[in-house]
């Protein structure tokens, strides 16, 4: 895949954080950047920045960046020559891919061609395991049970009302549902199910009995369905406590494929990363080249162009397994960037206007850590919150960089994805990078929505986290201390900062919120 000319005006076909990154690389670059909103994001932060921006008409507010021939007829009106997708939405819609290049556009992003290989995991898992990279022991299930009720004890399954309609059965690689179980149990107990569509931990189960497993794959399909529209789940033996390494790859229209490192994702809520740092504190040099090798073979095995991610599982033995590879920029990328002094959008661009990959350092120089801010309540469950955000105040510092994509006042919808920020810090060594993480996390401030900032800062103090010992099922393990400030005194203190400069201090009050509320916000009584 070439391309005869550079792209000029980038559609921007995302929202938030992502957004803001990819208009900024847009300026950098030299290329007009051009947003798309929904009425929910009129006043959003990605929209005032970019050259241009285009609404994207009456559909519902999440739907509207999801649609297809909205975002073509966007495009169209705002004369874009290129599209870049971020991440999430329609960026490994392999059908949104060939909308944009048959438009005459530039995709920034992978061919078509690779985002469908790579796109449902039991492809995926052939794929890697024909170009001889380790894929975890797992059982194919099918599409047609969707509805079907199993009986463990006989191994057989009763016809759904769907197959009694007509509906078509899966297909013959499938094989029939008695051998699909009977490779099912022989993986023994705990298996793990999982969308075959999926990601972001949707459409995914541990299973540790028998008896649990229908319902397991009935849920199972339901929540892929509504996420995905496709039903189809797999089984996989379940590791216990592993590492969650991915490692970032790049490849261009020249042939050229190489990878950028590994990042370590194991710090997990419910199968959804809030931490992942670069490089991981558990693999060596040595471990680093067979993992880069593996994922450079699973690029080249299905032609990858631009920027990728293929993920890996690894067992404390050393050995580690494919998992999935994803067709776009990850939402940790920030991390890769700080550690090896790269711009992974910049390299997107100049990718997807034909140029070859440059020499790319051939090991990290800083370590980076990323902690992913999210409107949510901690204390209820990690429910996601909306409303408005008040008072947003980033950090800075040395070796701070914080993404986001809001501002003060910006309401923060339930239509979204609750993530506000990605705060990232860098550091000649972990502990360097993980003590300023933690200040940072502290200097933020995010007032009339629940955060889990705090939670955050306790995770990184927590003393596993601190030694570098991680796995998968930590964060759902770990009990960590309560929050030190209680919630009337953070509405105090927005409502300080909101009233302008502060007032007199009586005498004998003292000072407790350092950082951006110094001075503004005290407490009478005690020295």
């Amino acid at each position: 895949m070439t391309f005869s000319r550079r792209p000029s005006r980038v559609l921007v076909a995302n929202r938030g954080e992502i957004a803001v990154r990819v208009i900024r690389a847009c300026r950098t670059a030299g290329l007009e950047a051009v947003a798309v909103y929904s009425d929910a994001d009129r006043d959003a932060r990605h929209v005032a920045l970019a050259d241009a921006a285009v609404r994207l008409g009456p559909a519902p507010a999440r739907e509207s960046y999801l649609s297809i021939p909205l975002l073509l007829a966007a495009a169209k009106e705002a004369r874009c020559d290129a599209v870049h997708p971020g991440y999430g939405f329609l960026s490994e819609n392999s059908a949104f891919a060939r909308a944009v290049t048959d438009a005459g556009m530039v995709w920034i992003g992978p061919p078509a061609e690779a985002m469908e290989a790579m796109g449902s995991k039991i492809s995926a898992r052939e794929r890697m395991k024909a170009a001889g990279v380790p894929v975890v022991p797992g059982a194919l299930i099918g599409t047609f049970e969707e509805h079907q009720k199993i009986s463990l004890n006989g191994q057989e399954a009763e016809t759904s009302a769907a197959a009694r309609r007509g509906e078509p059965r899966p297909p013959a690689a499938f094989g029939t549902f008695k051998e699909n179980l009977s490779s099912v149990l022989s993986l023994g107990f705990p298996v793990v199910v999982k969308a075959s569509a999926g990601g972001g931990g949707k459409g995914m189960r541990v299973v540790t009995s028998p008896s649990d497993l229908s319902e397991a794959i009935a849920s199972c399909r339901r929540e892929a369905l509504a996420a995905f529209g496709d039903s189809t789940v797999y089984v996989e033996k379940y590791l216990d406590s592993p590492r969650h390494i991915e490692v970032q790859i790049l490849g261009d229209t020249h042939g050229n494929i190489v990878a950028l490192g590994e990042r370590e994702c194991s710090l997990q809520r419910r199968h959804q990363k809030v931490v992942e740092e670069c490089p991981s504190p558990a693999v060596t040099p040595e471990l680093r080249a067979r993992l880069s090798k593996a994922a450079v073979e699973a690029a080249r095995a299905v032609g990858y162009v631009s920027a990728g991610t293929v993920e890996f599982l690894l067992e404390p033995s050393g050995a580690f397994w494919f998992l999935e590879m994803n067709t776009r920029l990850q939402v940790e990328h920030p991390v890769t960037e700080e550690a090896f002094s790269v711009d992974l959008v910049d390299l997107q661009l100049r990718i997807a206007a034909g140029e070859r990959l440059p020499e790319l350092p051939a090991a990290p120089v800083f370590h980076a850590i990323e902690a992913r801010v999210y409107a949510e309540d901690p204390d209820a469950g990690f429910l996601p919150q909306a409303g408005r955000l008040l008072v947003w105040i980033e950090p800075s510092g040395p070796g701070v960089r914080v993404d986001s994509g809001v501002i003060s006042g910006q309401a923060v919808d339930v239509h979204y994805d609750p993530m506000l920020a990605k705060i990232v810090a860098k550091g000649r060594t972990r502990e360097e990078a993980r003590r300023r993480l933690v200040v940072a996390l502290r200097e933020t401030v995010a007032l009339g929505v629940a955060t889990n900032l705090s939670w955050l800062g306790r995770l990184l103090e927590s003393d596993p986290v601190v030694r570098g010992e991680t796995h998968t099922g930590l964060v759902e393990t770990l009990l960590l201390p309560a929050p030190l400030l209680p919630p009337d005194e953070v509405f105090a203190a927005a409502a300080s900062v909101l009233s302008g400069p502060a007032a007199a201090v009586p005498e004998g009050a003292k000072d407790v919120w350092p950082g951006p509320f110094a001075g503004r916000f005290r407490m009478g009584g005690g020295a």
